[in-house]
């Protein structure tokens, strides 16, 4: 699915997941990298072991989620925009997702935006709860968003700035 559409299957994306019981303990990366290139930046951020060493530079990144804490430093770090932190334990209704944003116009803190797939294709109205733009994410802000639990998978990107209402 992936080298014919640009999108991984579901079956690519549940690989990248931990299990629910991981998730249910609070915040931990998901690394949505599925092609071998030349890239460790995530490993080189990561400061706490959650994101092993790579013995080969075209390695996939390999993910220690009881070492992962979710501090979110290896998000913007990515050069392939694909590393997520979830926080399944937030909310009953709501998973927190912080996702990397380089697009203009930037969402505002509480405001109801596109919650996107991976298509581009709207799912659901999601809440961006912060927006984390600092020199240290180097133009790649790291927007924190609430999400649906029932849509939590589908979800990867946002559209800002023409949708206020919650629907």
């Amino acid at each position: 699915m992936l080298k014919i559409s640009g999108v991984p299957s579901n079956k690519d994306i549940d690989q990248v997941f931990p299990s629910q019981e991981r998730l249910e303990k609070g915040p931990v990366v998901i690394v949505e990298c599925f092609e071998t290139i030349p890239c460790n930046p995530c490993y080189t951020a990561c400061h706490v072991g959650g994101i092993q060493a790579f013995k080969d530079i075209t390695d996939l990144p390999t993910i220690d989620f009881e070492k992962c804490n979710g501090c979110t430093m290896c998000i913007s770090s990515c050069p392939g925009l694909a590393i997520m932190v979830i926080d399944y334990s937030y909310h009953k209704d709501y998973v927190k997702m912080m996702i990397p944003y380089e697009f203009y116009p930037l969402p505002k803190e509480g405001e109801w935006i596109k919650g996107l797939d991976r298509r581009g294709a709207e799912v659901v109205k999601v809440k961006v709860l912060s927006v984390k733009n600092t020199k240290y994410q180097d133009k790649t802000q790291v927007i924190t968003i609430a999400v649906p639990k029932a849509h939590y998978k589908k979800i990867r990107n946002i559209e800002a700035g023409d949708s206020n209402a919650k629907s």
